[in-house]
């Protein structure tokens, strides 16, 4: 089934590539965005299906943050794909209910695998 997925990312050239992985996967990018605030925004007015989400981002929430604010709210889920895979952040990501936690650089068929888990 084909998914709408937000992709929240900081740096552009990663969330290029990732956008289009997705492509390449029948789904569809309903937006792109760097901070944590504008995540919670565009999650809550656009309603994806699936949230690409990085912990570190512009602004003052990271992608954790971000993802508590969302699920205040509505119950997206997320796949969390991150350079930071020390404990902290680790630990940090237990804190929300996810499908998948993607270390990078990530490769399309992990990003396909995590897709059918989201399903």
């Amino acid at each position: 089934m084909k998914k709408k997925v937000l992709i929240v990312e900081d740096e552009m050239i990663i969330a290029l590539l990732i956008e289009r992985m997705v492509a390449n996967l029948g789904h569809e990018v309903i937006g792109k965005v760097s901070s944590g605030e504008e995540a919670v925004t565009m999650a809550l007015e656009s309603e994806p299906d699936l949230i690409l989400m990085d912990i570190r981002l512009q602004g003052e929430l990271d992608g954790v943050e971000a993802m508590i604010k969302i699920r205040e709210n509505k119950n997206i889920p997320v796949i969390y794909i991150s350079g930071n895979t020390d404990a902290v952040h680790r630990e940090k990501i237990e804190q929300t209910d996810y499908i998948e936690f993607l270390s990078k650089p990530i490769t399309i068929s992990e990003l396909d695998r995590s897709f059918k888990c989201a399903c």
